[in-house]
């Protein structure tokens, strides 16, 4: 039988060889540092013993790349040796002493981002459930856990040291100076949280965006319309219950209505009958959707102040414009019709589940409830971290994008100023064929 000491003896030999692991880059640097010493030595005398080495260290300073590099690795070596301790501290049981490893890190805009892979007998909810106590042992502002999509045992672990989409300059849209636009590519709409633009596509999708006033609706709205706007293969449509949010891409559309709720439903009936025909098209091509390649116009509806023809007086009107608004977010998609519907108030009496789930992408800007939060983007996001109600009322433009990745995505989107809309506007009249006055060139 094994004695008490051997045991003793076994866990300390355990933790100093975890440790000498732990430090294993500084410990390696040491030793080439050492090495070229004692090199130096032998070739050179006394005086080699140390110049060898700190003629390296003074050639690291000396170049910028080589002293930013040797600088990261010693930080993440640091910050793996920081993770180890604090997932210790959290006393995960299933995890015992097989703490998951940081591999792959880097640094983005909000901290660190890197992969652990769960070892067995343990899982990522887990140490997901344990952010909360990681987070404070590292004393940072937030530990973000996302399971792989394709394999259980790994996970993307975010540490968020900062608020990289609080402050700082507005962000230029990269396509503000683009000749024209393809409505069937991605569109970048803002930076996430990792630096990374963020894209859409929003052919076979519709987008939902809602937010208190002043949060940076309308801006992150424009991004959309300007787009679409300078596709000239492209069919606009406006629906403006503010009748000023929208009036700078009127001669682009197709149609437009304004605050009168009767003009906004004949607007749909159009579109309602449009979607008809080419549904009956379609059959008799044999296909089920309109690709880029049929030659057939995407048809984009936007709608600012959505709550303003949802919760007029008329309850007929208002009935008969929910009825063809649904009926449109529902199966206009693979017709080639998308609509962007915004709102001011996000509600559930001002806009239906009914409406809101039908809706692929949906933006929440900053809302002043978590409820109007879940409004937007869905029941029960709010309670597991998602709510528009943390963004901070001065930080303009920063919401959550729920998207093609299923998660909702913090990011800011990129800003246009008047003089910039009114550019594109002008050049999205000229690509339309449209005489373009002075005055908006």
């Amino acid at each position: 039988m094994r004695s008490h000491e051997e045991d003793v003896a076994e866990v300390i030999i355990e933790a100093i060889l975890r440790a000498l692991w732990a430090f294993r880059l500084e410990l390696t640097l040491v030793g080439v540092l050492g090495g070229l010493g004692f090199a130096g030595f032998q070739h050179l005398g006394e005086h080699g013993a140390w110049l060898a080495p700190a003629g390296v260290v003074a050639l690291v300073l000396a170049v910028p790349p080589l002293r930013r590099m040797v600088g990261r690795r010693l930080r993440h070596a640091r910050v793996r040796r920081q993770w180890v301790r604090a997932v210790r501290s959290a006393r995960i049981a299933s995890l015992e002493h097989r703490i998951p490893g940081a591999r792959r890190m880097r640094d983005i805009p909000a901290g660190e981002r890197f992969e652990v892979r769960i070892p067995r007998g343990s899982s990522v909810p887990e140490l997901e459930k344990a952010a909360e106590v990681i987070a404070a042992a590292l004393c940072v502002r937030d530990l973000r856990v996302r399971r792989h999509p394709d394999n259980a045992s790994r996970a993307e672990i975010v540490i968020v040291r900062r608020d990289p989409l609080a402050v700082g300059p507005a962000l230029p849209w990269p396509n503000a100076a683009a000749p024209r636009a393809s409505l069937w590519s991605p569109i970048p709409v803002g930076v996430g949280d990792d630096g990374e633009v963020v894209e859409v596509a929003l052919p076979e999708r519709n987008l939902l965006l809602g937010g208190e006033p002043g949060a940076g609706k309308s801006v992150a709205l424009s991004l959309l319309v300007a787009t679409a706007a300078l596709d000239p293969d492209c069919k606009l449509w406006l629906l403006d219950g503010k009748l000023v949010e929208l009036a700078i891409w009127s001669r682009c559309a197709e149609g437009t209505a304004g605050v009168a709720v009767s003009e906004a439903i004949e607007v749909l009936r159009v579109l309602q009958q449009e979607m008809d025909d080419r549904y009956a098209r379609l059959l008799g091509a044999g296909k089920r959707k309109v690709t880029q390649d049929d030659g057939l116009p995407l048809h984009v509806v936007v709608i600012d102040e959505l709550a303003h023809y949802l919760t007029t007086s008329d309850r007929k009107e208002r009935v008969e414009f929910a009825d063809l608004l649904r009926d449109l977010v529902s199966r206009g998609r693979a017709a080639g019709i998308i609509v962007l519907a915004a709102t001011q108030k996000p509600s559930a009496d001002v806009v239906p589940t009914s409406i809101r789930d039908l809706f692929g992408f949906r933006w929440a800007m900053r809302c002043s409830t978590p409820q109007a939060s879940d409004t937007i983007l869905g029941s029960g996001w709010a309670s597991a971290g998602y709510s528009a109600t943390d963004v901070d009322p001065a930080s303009r433009g920063v919401g959550y994008l729920l998207h093609e990745g299923g998660i909702p995505q913090r990011l800011r989107s990129y800003y246009l100023d008047d003089p910039t809309l009114a550019s594109i506007a002008a050049r999205a009249a000229t690509l339309r064929g449209l005489r373009t006055d002075s005055s908006e060139r």
